[in-house]
């Protein structure tokens, strides 16, 4: 009999120590955070320097000029933009201006071509090709 108790207590010993002696104390703190409302703000400003970048390049001033877009016309548009909206030219935007090779070029070209898409919806123009 006296061996049957030997192996639980023998568990529960093992157990016991492992517990004890393995213990991390929990370590806590107050972590700083900053208010919703300053985080969406700081976002669109970000994304929205973005986008302004993407635009100040020269080959999309001449693609939005040859759609007969004005700066003030696009400018006026970005402000009416939602927060979804910016991120998603801002997205598009850094891989505009992002440079390489011939391939990155095809590619940042393409995305510009998309990004002027995107603002002509936006702005409720028609492409008419002739």
């Amino acid at each position: 009999m006296l061996s049957l108790l030997r192996r639980p207590i023998l568990t529960l010993a093992v157990a016991g120590w492992f517990f004890t002696f393995n213990a991390v104390p929990a370590l806590a703190g107050l972590v700083s955070s900053k208010p919703a409302s300053e985080v969406l703000i700081s976002n669109r400003e970000e994304n929205l320097a973005k986008v302004q970048r993407a635009l100040e390049s020269k080959e999309l001033q001449e693609r939005l000029r040859a759609y007969g877009l004005s700066k003030e016309e696009v400018e006026k548009k970005l402000s009416q933009l939602s927060d979804e909206q910016l991120h998603t030219l801002a997205k598009a935007s850094d891989k505009v201006l992002a440079g390489g090779d011939g391939i990155g070029l095809a590619i940042g070209i393409l995305l510009v071509a998309i990004l002027i898409v995107i603002l002509l919806k936006l702005l409720n123009k028609e492409i008419i090709i002739r």
